[in-house]
């Protein structure tokens, strides 16, 4: 595809220096993993609507569902102008063809969830549910978009599962970019069948059924349906078990060319890793080696073999 993958985060996980106190919050574990893959950009809410650096610390202030952004000692109340300067960004944003977005954790600004809220007049916290005010934008104007913050990204699975979704994202605008073609949506849903089985059967099946009646559909209405299918499937995570039938439906499609003893192999290989035994680079190494042999020119095709790039290793510890 011609265009990198473009991904949002919060400017200081970039290691700039734009928070309050002046210094940043460097997310090494996303910048080091990813620098090579994507397109970073940055954009700090606060600097951008106007604060200084360094500046008095804002927090969020009302309750969850209703809260105002006002400077810690001072109260100013920063809502109005973040909301004014978030519109005009977001309108930016939505021309960047952004794969996702990485928020800074618990951020009164950014964060995407667990933000704490603190009542009007001061004293104890109210919740600890709330969302940062220009995250709340972000999601309200892109809801499709694969999102995550940084605290969360340690997890390894759920890094797995989001980067996953940001290259599905990728290859989906590449799509839209190319003026939401029937022949593309078809191409894209057939290369995407095994690893869309991975994370959600019962959408996927919607889907297939949205594709294959397609052509009865104005082709607005049938490409706005997809992308939220395919945002809802996607945003699934798949698990050992959904891995082990999808590897198993792969293995079928060797079955008149594999002898016993590498049938029996394979199995025994998918049900280790169901059993959490080993890692799912495995058994997928195994099924490409078959296919690379057989010339399998279908399951070559399918984007559940090879995700993402090898060297983000996403897949060596599911």
């Amino acid at each position: 595809m011609d265009q990198p993958v473009r991904l949002g985060i919060s400017a200081c996980l970039l290691g700039e220096k734009v928070r309050y106190d002046g210094g940043h919050a460097h997310a090494r574990h996303v910048t080091s993993l990813l620098a090579d893959r994507v397109e970073f950009h940055p954009i700090c809410p606060e600097v951008g609507c106007g604060m200084p650096v360094p500046r008095e610390a804002v927090r969020l202030v009302g309750t969850p569902e209703s809260c105002r952004l006002l400077g810690r000692e001072s109260g100013t109340d920063w809502t109005d102008r973040m909301t004014q300067w978030a519109r005009e960004a977001l309108d930016q944003l939505a021309k960047a063809n952004l794969c996702g977005f990485i928020f800074r954790a618990k951020s009164p600004s950014s964060g995407m969830g667990r933000v704490k809220v603190y009542p009007h007049g001061g004293g104890q916290l109210v919740s600890h549910a709330g969302t940062g005010l220009f995250a709340r934008l972000f999601m309200e104007r892109f809801p499709l978009l694969p999102v995550e913050d940084d605290g969360r990204l340690h997890d390894i699975n759920l890094r797995a599962n989001f980067l996953e979704r940001v290259f599905v994202q990728h290859r989906w605008n590449a799509v839209l970019r190319g003026g939401r073609r029937m022949k593309d949506l078809v191409d894209f849903h057939t290369r995407h069948k095994m690893l869309l089985r991975s994370h959600d059967i019962p959408t996927y099946r919607q889907m297939g059924a949205l594709v294959a009646g397609g052509r009865t559909m104005p082709g607005d209405e049938l490409f706005d349906l997809y992308d939220r299918l395919l945002a809802q499937a996607m945003a699934r995570k798949p698990t050992p078990r959904k891995h082990a039938d999808v590897l198993t439906h792969v293995l079928g499609h060797f079955k008149t060319m594999l002898t016993a003893d590498e049938k029996r192999e394979c199995l025994e290989i998918i049900d280790n890793y169901r059993n959490e035994l080993i890692p799912l680079i495995v058994p997928v190494t195994l099924m490409n080696h078959y296919v690379r042999k057989y010339g399998a020119r279908y399951l070559k095709d399918q984007i559940y073999l090879a995700p993402h790039p090898l060297e983000l290793k996403l897949r060596n510890h599911a």
